[in-house]
């Protein structure tokens, strides 16, 4: 029972890693260097952690570029 467990746990981890690789992509920063993507992600997240307006602003173009799938 516990390998079962284990196994659906990583499944779910790997699953869980693409969708993030495929933000990446939707975002146009499939060929930028890692440390550029890692420096956006945490600089993202300082700036939307210290102030909500920025949070929603970086969410309204998230949920506009996710709105671009069903045209």
């Amino acid at each position: 029972m516990q390998r079962s467990s284990s196994s659906d746990a990583r499944k779910k981890d790997t699953r869980e890693k693409i969708e993030l690789g495929g933000l990446i992509v939707k975002a146009g920063l499939r060929y930028e260097k890692r440390a550029l993507l890692l420096g956006l992600l945490i600089d993202g997240h300082r700036r939307a952690s210290e102030d909500e307006a920025e949070r929603t602003r970086l969410s309204a173009i998230g949920a506009q570029a996710f709105g671009r799938d069903h045209e």
